[in-house]
C-alpha cells in the first residue's frame, strides 16, 4: 500500500479548462452571481419590486428635512426662496419682466418645473455611491435606486404644486380646462428625468468626479432654458443665428417648462410655443427614459464592485 504524502491532496480535483468549467456549469444549472439578466426579465424584476421604490422614495422624502425644524415646510420654501431673488435679481434689476405678462406666475411656474429635472438630475448623482451598503448587501434590480430617486422628486413636485396653485390664484390666474394639460406634461418631464436619473447613476458610479461638474452645467442649462426670461423676447430680432434659437426653443427644459406654463397661465398662448412643441417633448421623453434605462441595464452587474 502505498502511503499519500502530506503534498499529496487527499482527493484528486481534475483540471477543467475554462470553456468546460462553464459547460459544467451549464449543465447543473449553476449561474454566474450578480449576471446581468435578460431584459424583459430585468423589467418583470423591477416591477415586482414597485413596492419597496415607493417606500424607499417616500421614507427618503419624510427624511430629507427631519433635522429641520420647519420640517416639510422646506419642500415649499426652497423654490419660493429662489423664485424670490430671481425676481429681484432678474426681474427688477435686470428687467426681465418688461414685455413678459404675469411674470411672477411665469417666472415661479418655470422655477418650479426646472427644479424638478435638476433635483432629479442631482440625485441620480448619488443613486448608487449614496447607497453603497444596500448595492453589496442586497441582490434586486440596481435600477430602482435611480427611479425611487426620480420618484421622489415627483413626489416633492407635487407637495409643491399647492403653493404653486395659491401664487397662480393670487394673480389673477384661475382654473380652466387648459390646467389639465399639465397632468400629461408632467408625466413626459418625469419620464425624460428618470431616464437622466438612470444616465447619470451609471455614470457617476464609474467616474464619481461627474457629480462635481454637474451643478455648473445644471447651472448653465438653466439660463439657456427661459426659466427667469422668456427667450422669444430675449431672442427677437435678427440678433441670434436662426439654428442657435432652434436649439434653445427644442431645449428638453425648455420644453416642458413652456408647455406648463401654457397649461396654467392665461397670457401664455399657443402662438409662443414652437410648432411640434407636445410632439418635441414626447420625443425627449421616451428617448431619454428608454435609452437611460437600457444604458443603466447594460452595467447592471458592476454596480457595488471594485
Amino acid at each position: 500500500m502505498t502511503v499519500p504524502s502530506e503534498d499529496t491532496p487527499a482527493t484528486a480535483v481534475p483540471a477543467y479548462a475554462p470553456g468546460e468549467l462553464a459547460a459544467l456549469a451549464a449543465r447543473h444549472g449553476l449561474k454566474v452571481s450578480g449576471a446581468r439578466p435578460s431584459l424583459p426579465a430585468y423589467l418583470r424584476q423591477l416591477w415586482g419590486r414597485r413596492h419597496f421604490i415607493t417606500a424607499f422614495a417616500t421614507a427618503k422624502l419624510t427624511a430629507q428635512y427631519s433635522q429641520a425644524k420647519l420640517g416639510q415646510i422646506w419642500q415649499i420654501m426652497t423654490p419660493l426662496l429662489n423664485a424670490t431673488v430671481y425676481y429681484f435679481i432678474f426681474g427688477v434689476l435686470m428687467n426681465t419682466k418688461h414685455g413678459v405678462e404675469d411674470f411672477v406666475p411665469f417666472l415661479v411656474t418655470g422655477v418650479f418645473i426646472w427644479t424638478f429635472t435638476s433635483s432629479s438630475i442631482t440625485a441620480g448623482t448619488r443613486a448608487i455611491s449614496g447607497n453603497i451598503g444596500l448595492v453589496r448587501a442586497l441582490h434586486f434590480p440596481r435600477a430602482s435606486l435611480p427611479v425611487a430617486l426620480a420618484l421622489q422628486q415627483l413626489q416633492q413636485l407635487l407637495f409643491s404644486l399647492g403653493a404653486l396653485t395659491l401664487i397662480l390664484l393670487a394673480f389673477g390666474q384661475y382654473p380652466r380646462p387648459a390646467w389639465l394639460l399639465a397632468v400629461p406634461a408632467l408625466a413626459l418631464q418625469a419620464l425624460f428625468n428618470t431616464g437622466l436619473s438612470m444616465a447619470m447613476a451609471r455614470l457617476t458610479a464609474k467616474t464619481p468626479d461627474i457629480a462635481q461638474l454637474t451643478p455648473f452645467v445644471l447651472r448653465t442649462w438653466m439660463y439657456s432654458s427661459g426659466v427667469m426670461w422668456s427667450l422669444d423676447h430675449l431672442l427677437a430680432g435678427d440678433r441670434v443665428p436662426r439654428a442657435v434659437l432652434l436649439v434653445l426653443e427644442y431645449n428638453p427644459a425648455a420644453l416642458f417648462i413652456n408647455l406648463m406654463r401654457y397649461a396654467l397661465i392665461d397670457s401664455y398662448t399657443w402662438d409662443q410655443l414652437p410648432p411640434l412643441a407636445w410632439t418635441a417633448a414626447a420625443g425627449w421623453a421616451l428617448l431619454c427614459g428608454v435609452a437611460g434605462f437600457v444604458y443603466f441595464w447594460k452595467a447592471e452587474e458592476t454596480y457595488g464592485r471594485g
